[in-house]
């Protein structure tokens, strides 16, 4: 339904290459595709939308990202500005705002939601550097682990996605949990609720 509401939005202005349900499969689109802007939300299935979209700035620093997201929280906008997005576009804002996003960004600049915009100013004159972001302590495969770990995914299950060894998935969850001071997989998935990594 999502995906049919943009196509109609966006097919008077532009050409929709693809549509894909999850992060892992969003990156192998973008490499396969190679869009010149994507539309993404943070939460997704798999690999959620910021982890995604580093991996894509990384390997595809040419294509634009546009965020859209239920997060209005101004983390969420910071973390997707420092993996490399050039918009984040509340998912309750008018349908306008997103076309208004997308040409920013094709024009290579920056577009925040009015409704987050101020708040995140505020909040870097504040602290320009740091972030009160807990995600920021892990590294990359231990929030994609964690990702896992609150889908409800088996160390197998997650070595198998990941392409690792099953003692390596363990060996991640124990690390990811003693850095964030948490216990076990119920700890660890109201951990990724709370922080938007997966929906409740």
């Amino acid at each position: 339904m999502v995906a049919e509401g943009l196509k109609r939005l966006l097919d008077p202005e532009f050409e929709l290459v693809g549509v894909v349900e999850d992060g892992l499969a969003l990156i192998e689109a973008a490499k396969r595709l190679h869009p010149d802007i994507i539309i993404a939300d943070i939460t997704m299935p798999g690999l959620n939308g910021l982890e995604a979209l580093v991996q894509i700035k990384r390997e595809c620093p040419r294509i634009k990202v546009v965020t859209l997201t239920m997060h209005r929280e101004v983390a969420y906008a910071r973390r997707a500005l420092d993996a490399g997005a050039s918009a984040f576009v509340l998912k309750h804002s008018a349908p306008e705002e997103l076309l208004t996003a997308i040409r920013a960004a094709l024009a290579g600049k920056t577009y925040i939601s009015p409704a987050v915009a101020g708040e995140l100013l505020q909040d870097i004159k504040q602290d320009p550097e740091a972030t009160n972001d807990p995600l920021t302590a892990l590294t990359p495969r231990q929030r994609e682990v964690l990702q896992l770990v609150a889908e409800g995914r088996s160390a197998k299950e997650i070595a198998s996605v990941l392409s690792i060894s099953a003692r390596t998935a363990e060996f991640h969850k124990y690390k990811l949990m003693e850095t964030l001071g948490l216990q076990n997989n119920s700890e660890l998935t109201r951990f990724a609720i709370k922080h938007g990594i997966v929906s409740a």
